[in-house]
């Protein structure tokens, strides 16, 4: 149960280092994705898209290191 939980929290901190470099990129937004919308101001957090790319750099590592 715990290494359920401790790989939950790398995807989870991986994908808040990657939010940044995903906002950059400017995708269409998913669902789960948030966008706020303040006077002429528009943030947009890419949660869901972060999450994907956290997962499939995990898998692209845990595979290259076999």
């Amino acid at each position: 149960m715990s290494g359920k939980l401790i790989l939950f929290a790398i995807l989870f901190l991986g994908s808040l280092a990657l939010l940044p470099m995903i906002q950059f990129l400017q995708i269409d937004p998913l669902p789960g994705d948030v966008t706020f919308s303040w006077e002429a101001h528009r943030i947009f957090l890419p949660f869901t898209q972060a999450f994907i790319a956290s997962v499939v750099l995990a898998l692209l590592f845990s595979w290259a290191r076999k």
